[in-house]
């Protein structure tokens, strides 16, 4: 049996987070099978009791798909698509971290709402304490919108970034983009947008994906009654300081390559504004200042040129050396 909006596969990525992992399945496998058809879990090459438990559950809508390395999230997430696709085919498929996981109704949201033709949706996404997580809010193009251009001069992120009222509207959203955490994939945005790079390794592959799609011509929409919920740590007021360090280049080169793709023509000039606030963050590496520096400039040179070939082992020597 199928629900009014067919087949749905969830794909959950994780890594060492055996407990984060836990909860996420409990919440996932607790939905009715005619809702949730399948689940499969990308194990990133995982060396706690990750491999173990999972080996002894029972659901027969769960399969595993353990990668021989990790690739981090972008890896994950694209070797999970790939996997649902050719295996199950399903009219829809939802992507979530591992730590991430739909709040009570929210598949049954998803099922019972028109769709309106719209080829992906994203979820509302909250702490468990219920504010909004910052790092989930979708997001319009600035480049792409007047308004939100001008929105984005006045406010920075929160010019571009979708607020409150969003969050309490009667009805849909459209957006240019989201995050991989509670987001509806229709088989006709696979078809446009392909599968995520896993060469992203972490940051930024869910805002290159989704742009992408809208780019192509898919249409997203933010629905606030389809709620999630993301038990990550809040990100912190003070200054953004990289642990382990070698995190600095996949976020400044995915960065740079988000920006070279949603500013086009206006990239150059917004350089001026990105390109000093992060170099001046060198101040906060006390003791890895020349690295940081390092790592930054080759992550711009490399995010410009779109070169993604720097395995990870290349990149955390390029932090130690």
């Amino acid at each position: 049996m199928t629900t009014g909006q067919g087949r749905l596969a969830a794909i959950v990525v994780t890594h060492n987070r055996l407990e984060k992992l836990q909860a996420t399945l409990a919440r996932l496998l607790a939905e009715p099978a005619e809702r949730l058809h399948h689940v499969v879990v990308v194990d990133n090459a995982s060396t706690d009791a990750t491999p173990d438990w999972l080996a002894v559950q029972k659901d027969p809508r769960l399969e595993v798909l353990r990668l021989a390395k990790n690739g981090g999230g972008a890896g994950g997430f694209e070797a999970g698509m790939r996997h649902v696709a050719e295996r199950f085919d399903p009219d829809w498929t939802l992507v979530m971290d591992d730590d991430a996981r739909p709040a009570e109704g929210a598949l049954a949201a998803f099922h019972g709402a028109p769709r309106d033709g719209r080829e992906a949706w994203a979820a509302a996404v909250y702490y468990p304490d219920g504010r909004i997580c910052e790092m989930n809010q979708p997001w319009i193009n600035p480049f792409w919108h007047r308004e939100a251009f001008l929105r984005t001069l006045r406010a920075g992120r929160g010019g571009f970034h979708l607020g409150a009222e969003a969050y309490d509207a009667p009805a849909p959203t459209e957006i240019d983009g989201g995050s991989f955490v509670g987001l509806f994939l229709s088989r006709r945005a696979l078809a446009l947008a392909g599968y995520p790079d896993g060469r992203l390794f972490i940051y930024g592959d869910d805002v290159l994906y989704t742009l992408g799609l809208t780019a192509a011509g898919g249409r997203i929409a933010f629905d606030p009654e389809i709620r999630f919920e993301h038990d990550c740590a809040t990100l912190g007021t003070g200054p953004q300081v990289f642990r382990p360090l070698w995190k600095t280049y996949y976020h400044h080169r995915n960065l740079t390559m988000v920006y070279k793709r949603a500013a086009g023509l206006w990239y150059w000039p917004a350089t001026m504004v990105f390109l000093p606030k992060w170099v001046s963050k060198v101040r906060h590496h006390e003791g890895s200042r020349a690295a940081y520096l390092r790592l930054l400039a080759r992550a711009v040179r490399d995010g410009l040129t779109g070169r993604l070939d720097l395995t990870h082992d290349e990149v955390v020597a390029l932090a130690e050396r």
